[in-house]
């Protein structure tokens, strides 16, 4: 009996643009895509980078000229954080010199606004070719494969490559000849200490560079003993740090925003910052770029309204919901601990109302 087999994972698309009325026109038109692509707006840099960095995209379409952070510094931390993610700037404005800076930059495509029939037919194609090149050029998306997974697929197919991890603001480097680890380097190490040092990150982004025939040999060892005595000493290092662990998690300010990007996919959501009812400085923000900002107008709004009820005698403070022309605010209280959502102006009063409500659902679990 065949089985039917599974359609192809769709491509998804980030738009980012601080004109909502742009975007719009721009999914518009990229939902004629042959391929037909998840389609995902921003209105701001931080936005962008918190989705970037919470999902998987083939392709990030930025324009040139935003407020706060400009396209040209969005690109950038983008080509450090997203080495393999695709990138293309749609302008209405003709700039040679941004348009140079932009391709020095490491973009693939570099676009005008369609205003024909003609021009929007080209765009598409342009676009369409890009996202079957990410499909076809070799370890495109290869975040779905661990570093472990990618080292032995170039040393048992006798490749000779330069492996990439960067991780953050942080490099590394691995060096293959014909198969075989030659060196490494990574936080000024190098040699077994650097490989070490690599494999020791839980994530990052790979990018495979062509080899350096030149580069002297540091690494004697076969890959696959390099690979065990790495994972007998990285394990040997986890369970001394176990014994302490407990205690600096405790003296650590702030928590991590990996929580909230899980409360992020719901429609509308702009922004989240979680902080401490006690302590503002202790705070997670998830598509922020001023959380330190936002932690104390939440800390002081939200005492300011317990101070409230205390006086009226109302009860426990459990949620405020806000409303304005430029945005929609939703804060509620769980314990020891704050929580800021950010909507888009658009979503109605309702919406926000609904969406909030499922949020802290979640949250709550």
């Amino acid at each position: 009996m065949l089985l039917p087999m599974e359609p192809p994972a769709r491509h998804k698309i980030l738009l980012l643009d601080d004109d909502q009325d742009l975007l719009e026109l721009y999914r518009e038109i990229l939902g004629r895509l042959p391929s037909k692509p998840e389609l995902h707006t921003a209105t701001s840099g931080a936005r962008a980078l918190a989705l970037l960095g919470s999902d998987q995209f083939s392709l990030f379409l930025c324009a040139p000229k935003m407020p706060k952070m400009d396209g040209l510094q969005v690109l950038s931390i983008v080509r450090r954080k997203f080495p393999q993610l695709r990138t293309a700037v749609l302008t209405c404005l003709l700039d040679e010199q941004f348009r140079a800076r932009a391709y020095a930059m490491g973009i693939d495509l570099f676009l005008e606004k369609a205003n024909s029939a003609k021009e929007i037919t080209f765009l598409l194609d342009c676009i369409e070719s890009l996202l079957d090149r990410e499909t076809s050029e070799g370890f495109r998306g290869v975040q779905s494969k661990s570093l472990v997974d990618l080292i032995q697929l170039e040393c048992l197919s006798q490749s000779s490559s330069i492996l990439k991890i960067t991780r953050g603001s942080t490099e590394g480097r691995i060096w293959i000849q014909d198969g075989e680890i030659i060196d490494a380097a990574a936080n000024d190490k190098s040699g077994t200490e650097a490989f070490q040092i690599i494999l020791s990150w839980k994530n990052g982004n790979f990018e495979l560079l062509p080899p350096e025939p030149a580069r002297i040999r540091t690494i004697f060892a076969s890959y696959q003993g390099l690979l065990l005595e790495t994972a007998q000493a990285i394990d040997e290092a986890g369970a001394q740090g176990a014994h302490d662990s407990n205690a600096g998690q405790a003296s650590q300010t702030g928590s991590p925003a990996a929580p909230l990007a899980q409360l992020s996919h719901f429609p509308g959501v702009e922004f989240l910052l979680q902080v401490r009812s006690d302590d503002k400085t202790k705070c997670a923000a998830w598509g922020l770029e001023n959380a330190e900002q936002v932690s104390n107008w939440v800390h002081t709004t939200m005492q300011a309204f317990r101070n409230l009820g205390e006086t009226m005698q109302a009860g426990t403070l459990n949620r405020v919901d806000a409303h304005g022309a430029m945005q929609n605010v939703a804060l509620a209280s769980r314990g020891e601990e704050d929580l800021c959502i950010g909507f888009h102006r658009s979503l109605p009063p309702a919406a926000v109302r609904d969406t909030t409500q499922k949020i802290l659902t979640k949250w709550a679990s």
